[in-house]
């Protein structure tokens, strides 16, 4: 299976940085990245780190955002493709493109504490985006569009644990969240202010456009 599926805190230590990959862990003392903030790896500790420039550099905020969104490399190029052929910000068009996939929308709406576990909840068909099942994580998501959670999977335990994780997040300008009714809509397309997430997405498009 190509899709990466072992601990994902390896990940970000591997990029030395939080890519709030594990929900509620990622702002407790238990992160490893604030236990141990070193390569991971039998050697990582005692491991000379080299600076990174150039490709490497453009290389590493790729998969940065990569993981960040649980993406292959056939659908993000896919995604970036269609932003360079777009009027405007090419790296802000690619964001936007991320942000407004279904999966990161649940998450975003408090339905889930992390983007892979909205990714679970998406593909278990526990949504419906306008009234309908919809159980794709990549689907668009567009202005206008409203995403709930159905109305037999409203008394999943992982639905209050999520609202309560999310009560204590920073609030998403661009959707209209109902927490109590377990719904929201996207009522504009997020700007890269409202995107606070570690990647440079200028690099991501420098390495693209070579």
């Amino acid at each position: 299976m190509a899709r990466y599926t072992g601990p994902v805190c390896r990940l970000c230590r591997r990029d030395g940085t939080k890519l709030f990959l594990k929900g509620a862990k990622c702002f407790s003392e238990k992160c490893p990245v604030e236990k141990r903030n070193f390569p991971p790896g039998q050697h990582g500790q005692s491991k000379k780190v080299k600076k990174v420039v150039g490709y490497g550099l453009q290389l590493r905020e790729k998969q940065k955002a990569k993981r960040i969104y649980f993406t292959l490399e056939t659908q993000f190029r896919a995604y970036y493709q269609k932003a360079s052929n777009r009027t405007g910000v090419t790296g802000e068009l690619l964001l936007q493109q991320l942000e407004t996939r279904l999966d990161n929308v649940a998450y975003r709406l408090g339905f889930a504490m992390s983007r892979r576990q909205a990714r679970q909840v998406v593909r278990h068909g526990h949504l419906q985006v306008n009234g309908r099942k919809v159980n794709i994580p990549s689907f668009q998501c567009k202005v206008g569009d409203e995403i709930s959670i159905r109305e037999g999977s409203k008394a999943l335990v992982i639905l209050e644990e999520s609202k309560n994780f999310a009560a204590g997040q920073r609030s998403v300008p661009w959707l209209d969240i109902n927490r109590d009714n377990l719904s929201g809509k996207l009522v504009a397309l997020p700007k890269r202010e409202d995107i606070q997430l570690p990647v440079n997405e200028q690099l991501i498009v420098e390495l693209y456009s070579k």
